[in-house]
């Protein structure tokens, strides 16, 4: 006796038979037009480049370093306010001329002298609007951006203010003792010291520097006493205070008992009276604290000050000599342009920030007798961020397919519902009240129609023609659907994601890990926009996708006056005509924090400065990592490798598979790719 069909055999059965009934013939009907691949309702009105402008938030957060000239493209003004200019496409166009290709870094000097010249002109105007009796007195920071030229220049525009270098390592300390050869600038030793760190200050304090030994560690005064002992002569003595004062964001740690540095009350303390009995403490000069990098809100920089010019009082009191008064990092830039207390901005100018220092300090020390310090800081975001710009191609981009596709021969009765519910859709009129409720019951429709002929395509009923066309269906579905919608109205959550799903993704030729890499690590925003054909509506709507095989290699984030949005405006992309992107405020740690992932190596930098007569100069042309480069940091030797192909293609020789010309062919292509960019060139 024949055995009964199991439970799923007769499901399947069932399933073809309902499959069988509604895969019947449709007869087929005139083709549809096909739609176009934009995915933004155009513009009713003439585009022009104020709209750009607005879109981008280029006058919020450009700072007037940037703007848009009629050719749609980028200006940059580097001494700011909108004076001179370069065209940021034409400079790009000709930097490739010079076989510097994409991507690239584009440092301009001139906006990194300016970013001091504000600085210094902010505490300048401060010190004297509040009359304090004091000087100010800046440091750069090392660790913000390490690369040689840009140390070197902020040196060399920062001597006339007696601009100084901070130093958080043994090699960040060497660079700054090689650079400031100024008497009155300060080197601010910051970080972990061992014995050798701590000697070489000492021993640089007699060949006529200033550096600064920061007691950071309640263990490194024991260094420091036995070092002196040793060498005959003391440092110059700072410490730094932590701070009882509140802060928030992702470096509040940065403040309080539970801070990576510095010293609580009780073991400042301590260390006055261990270098009191080591006849040290005459060369006690500074007092130093640090409330955390990007502060967004004022107010937490007026209490720290508050509470570190208490501190200050009372060691001026406890007959330290003191005199500087360094009141760390900090200050921030506004990414977004929004002005507000969000983490991409700030809710103060830097005039406000150098008006609250000195007259929170200087109302400390008048109200207590003591002498106003030297205010000093360690300003490195807010100095280098701005004369740094990452200009990157896009080297193609994907979306999914949204054209109405012929009508086929026998399509089942889902994809010929799926066509009418189109057709429906598009029936709508635009000009009659939307009524939400049929715009997602027709979606509803849609995405039910596509589900039957995805489980009808698992079970083998239908093949992978009509599937294609099931999808491109539901997509055509929800292009039309966008036409229809109100951006103002309330949109249920199904109808929201439609934007999102119709998005394309743009594939830039960069590492985000190595050019950006705050980006991915700590969702840093930064500012990105076409460089270019900004006189032209962006119809587009994207994300940018990196060249690693890392599904984090993205950016997905973009400014939106105030927030965040996970796609931007772009345009559509020209087969014949490169596209160009700039990521901007890029010149303060990306450089430095960088990785080799998937060996992706640095990209070429130049130092732009502009003339007199309003044309530039190359300063300095920095070449990016070769391949070479890349896997010698790896401890991999490129001619062991070279050498092992070479043998496997003599082999292949041997064997018949690989002719000699085939042979030296690729043993060429492979000599020559060790020296060329880790980056894709068209």
């Amino acid at each position: 006796m024949a055995s009964a069909p199991s439970t799923a055999h007769l499901s399947n059965l069932r399933f073809h038979e309902i499959t069988s009934a509604i895969c019947r013939t449709i007869h087929p009907s005139t083709s549809l037009t096909v739609l176009t691949a934009n995915n933004l309702s155009p513009k009713t009105q003439g585009w022009s480049i104020s709209d750009s402008s607005a879109l981008y938030g280029l006058d919020r957060w450009g700072d007037g370093y940037f703007s848009i000239n009629q050719q749609g493209h980028i200006n940059v003004h580097p001494k700011g306010l909108k004076t001179e200019s370069l065209d940021l496409m034409e400079l790009v166009n000709e930097l490739e001329g010079r076989n510097l290709k994409l991507p690239l870094l584009i440092r301009f000097d001139d906006i990194l002298e300016d970013r001091l010249k504000r600085l210094h002109a902010a505490f300048d105007n401060a010190l004297h609007q509040y009359n304090y009796q004091g000087n100010y007195q800046g440091v750069f920071p090392v660790k913000c951006n390490q690369k040689r030229y840009v140390v070197e220049e902020l040196v060399s525009c920062g001597r006339q203010w007696h601009f100084g270098l901070e130093a958080g390592s043994k090699a960040e300390l060497l660079i700054a003792l090689s650079l400031i050869d100024d008497p009155q600038a300060l080197i601010i030793c910051n970080g972990y010291k061992d014995q050798r760190y701590i000697e070489t200050a000492i021993l640089a304090r007699q060949l006529g520097r200033q550096p600064v030994v920061v007691i950071e560690q309640a263990d490194e005064v024991e260094r420091i006493i036995l070092a002196s002992r040793e060498i005959g002569a003391a440092p110059l003595i700072g410490l730094r205070a932590k701070l009882s004062s509140r802060s928030i964001g992702r470096w509040g740690t940065s403040i309080g008992a539970t801070a990576k540095f510095g010293l609580s009350v009780p073991d400042i303390l301590k260390t006055i009276e261990k270098l009191r009995a080591a006849q040290l403490l005459d060369d006690m000069k500074l007092l130093h604290f640090h409330v955390g990098s990007q502060i967004n809100d004022i107010g937490i920089l007026k209490d720290a000050l508050q509470e570190a010019g208490q501190i200050y009082v009372e060691l001026s009191r406890l007959k330290a000599p003191m005199g500087y008064l360094d009141v760390g990092g900090g200050l921030g830039i506004d990414y977004d342009g929004s002005r507000t207390a969000s983490a991409a901005s700030t809710n103060y100018s830097l005039q406000n920030y150098a008006n609250d220092v000195v007259a929170t300090i200087k109302e400390c020390c008048q109200a207590n007798g003591v002498k106003m310090p030297t205010l000093v800081s360690e300003s490195g975001r807010s100095i280098a961020s701005h004369f740094s710009v990452l200009v990157f191609n896009v080297l193609g981009t994907s979306a999914v397919s949204s054209h109405t596709p012929t009508q086929l021969v026998d399509e089942c009765l889902p994809v010929h519902n799926l066509r009418e519910t189109l057709s429906e859709i598009r029936t709508i009129s635009k000009d009659s009240e939307i009524d939400i409720s049929q715009l997602q019951e027709a979606w509803n429709d849609a995405i039910k129609f596509k589900d039957d002929v995805l489980s009808a395509f698992r079970l083998g009923y239908v093949g992978l023609v009509e599937r294609a066309t099931a999808e491109q269906l539901t997509w055509a579905c929800a292009k039309a659907l966008l036409e229809h919608l109100p951006s103002d109205a309330k949109i249920p959550a199904e109808l929201k994601t439609l934007r999102s799903a119709l998005a394309g993704t743009y594939y830039a030729n960069i590492s985000v890990f190595r050019s950006a890499p705050d980006a991915w690590a700590i969702q840093q925003l930064f500012p990105i926009m076409p460089i270019h054909r900004l006189n032209e509506e962006p119809t587009q709507l994207g994300h940018f996708a990196d060249l690693t095989c890392d599904s984090d290699g993205k950016l997905s984030s973009f400014i939106n006056n105030g927030s965040t949005k996970p796609l931007l405006e772009l345009h559509e992309m020209s087969n014949d005509k490169e596209y160009v992107i700039g990521m901007f405020l890029v010149g303060a740690y990306q450089e430095v924090m960088g990785n080799l992932h998937n060996l992706f190596g640095s990209t070429n930098a130049v130092h732009v400065r502009l003339n007199a007569n309003g044309s530039y100069q190359l300063d300095h042309v920095v070449r990016g990592n070769t391949k070479s480069d890349v896997l010698e940091a790896m401890e991999h030797d490129p001619e062991q490798l070279l050498e092992r192909l070479r043998i496997a293609s003599e082999s292949a020789i041997q064997n018949g598979t690989l002719k000699i010309s085939a042979a030296q062919r690729l043993m060429e292509h492979l000599e020559g790719s060790l020296h060329q960019s880790t980056y894709l060139h068209r």
